[in-house]
């Protein structure tokens, strides 16, 4: 069941309703069961794998809490592990590896005896699988204490807004949240309702059009070169973001409006002024989670610098793996890693470069280098987005190689005419994908970290003009025939 469904809205549209009628004892029932039918509306049996994972976290944990015997503690915990991430390598590794391995057989002339096969991708698994998997080791480290009541353990790991895509909740946020009496809050209701407008717009308005002219071309990137890699590789930027953090916005807003506040997953990424910055503004749930569990367990920046620069590649590479199966991402994870240490050697000369200008001295100085930062921040994010769009490392190779061919006529009117009208989108299209992203864009550098709350200071004019202008820009220019589904929904 996809957010940017009309099922979605009347399924949506009942619970809300049952929720407030019911009394608070019995609503995280139906919170539980909504859950459940709102996954296996995509495919039922399926909910049998994200039941046993329940189940096998639910219990170890328990176990762990329980026993004072350290060695059966962590033996109990690499059980939890082997079993939570044994399940994600089935289900989302297997073939990709199984396909290597043949591929890399055939480069040596020489044959695997095991045949392709495909394994169905449950959606969301990696997003529920972490989710468990963080609050078992919680438990394990002492930092909460394991929830007794089995149903409300089961919501936390399948509360439909963020069940197949985010954010990744942590327990002592979510779970305490389930025990607490919501009662009806018509100011709360409205501004999840605007949450999830925004995540709309963001969605079927920019990055469903967005979509059309990405998948266009890279769909068919042999036909293509020059600027129009460039256009397309800047709206692949803005479609992923627009479509991810467009889920984010509906699941917070959809969360809100039943009384739940989920984690903010996004805080304009495209602002930062370096890749470091860049990757505690995005998906930030996610990188919080890898930070947590990964980086810091393999010693953080505590062994000295070539230690820190080991444990970022490593956790940048299971970040890429984590998003797909494929070496494009393994290879995106890579680059953003390279990205981080090579920024991290060169802090201390860039400091001093700011120092010489007048960085926090000069006003005018203080700003052309923020601007240029967001700039360059932005260009290697995207340049990085190539190897995260491109259907295989074959295609991101051409796409890369081709991308300033015929960089002398960029200019001519011709040239220009052939690259807008080559891309799947008519002018009409065209023109109104680009008045929602200035939209966008004006709203992230105007509005702060939160533009609703900061349109709350402005008069009810000003409101009402925004709400409005989003909900036009919905009705009129928004996606609905076939719409897609969200990017990250096969992670």
């Amino acid at each position: 069941m996809l957010f940017n469904s009309f099922n979605f809205l009347e399924f949506f549209i009942v619970v809300s309703l049952l929720y407030f009628v019911l009394p608070h004892k019995l609503r995280w029932v139906l919170l539980l069961i909504s859950s459940y039918i709102f996954y296996m509306a995509w495919r039922p049996e399926l909910i049998v794998l994200i039941v046993f994972s329940t189940f096998i976290n639910y219990i170890i944990s328990l176990f762990i809490y329980e026993s004072d015997d350290q060695r059966k503690r962590k033996n109990l915990l690499i059980l939890s592990l082997l079993i939570n991430f044994g399940l994600l390598f089935v289900f989302k590794y297997m073939v990709f590896i199984n396909n290597s391995l043949i591929s890399g057989f055939e480069i040596l002339g020489l044959t695997y005896p095991i045949k392709k096969f495909d394994i169905l991708l449950p959606m969301g698994i990696s997003f529920y699988t972490f989710q468990a998997a963080a609050y078992t080791i919680d438990v394990y480290r002492g930092e909460i204490k394991p929830v007794k009541n089995y149903g409300k353990f089961s919501l936390f790991i399948t509360f439909f807004p963020q069940l197949v895509a985010g954010p990744i909740e942590r327990s002592k946020n979510l779970l305490p949240q389930f025990y607490k009496k919501q009662n009806f809050d018509i100011d709360r209701v409205i501004m999840g309702l605007k949450i999830m407008a925004w995540g709309f717009f963001k969605k079927i308005v920019i990055a469903d059009r967005l979509a059309v002219a990405v998948n266009t071309v890279y769909n068919s990137c042999e036909y293509y070169s020059g600027l129009t890699f460039v256009v397309i590789t800047v709206f692949f930027s803005f479609q992923i973001y627009c479509d991810f953090s467009g889920y984010s916005d509906i699941a917070v807003g959809c969360a809100k409006v039943l009384g739940f506040d989920l984690m903010c997953n996004f805080d304009r990424p495209f602002l930062s002024k370096n890749v470091r910055e860049f990757w505690s503004r995005w998906h930030i749930s996610l990188s919080s989670w890898f930070m947590d569990y990964v980086y810091i367990p393999l010693g953080g920046n505590r062994k000295g610098k070539l230690i820190q620069y080991r444990n970022l590649i490593i956790t940048f590479l299971i970040s890429g793996l984590w998003h797909g199966a494929n070496w494009t991402f393994v290879l995106w994870g890579l680059l953003h890693g390279m990205f981080i240490v090579i920024g991290n050697i060169t802090d201390g000369v860039t400091k001093k470069i700011k120092e010489v200008l007048g960085y926090n001295r000069k006003i005018l100085c203080t700003w052309i280098i923020n601007l240029i930062s967001i700039l360059c921040t932005f260009g290697l994010a995207t340049f990085a987005f190539i190897l995260f769009r491109a259907n295989s490392i074959g295609d991101a190779a051409f796409v890369i190689k081709h991308l300033l061919w015929g960089f002398r006529s960029w200019t001519t009117p011709q040239y220009l005419y052939e690259t807008v009208t080559n891309i799947g989108l008519n002018v009409y299209e065209l023109k109104m994908v680009l008045i929602a992203l200035g939209v966008l864009i004006v709203s992230e550098v105007t509005g702060g970290r939160d533009i609703h709350q900061t349109l709350m200071k402005h008069n009810a004019v000003a409101r009402i003009f925004f709400y409005a202008l989003i909900v036009v820009l919905i009705l009129c220019t928004g996606v609905f025939y076939n719409a897609g589904s969200f990017i990250y929904f096969q992670f």
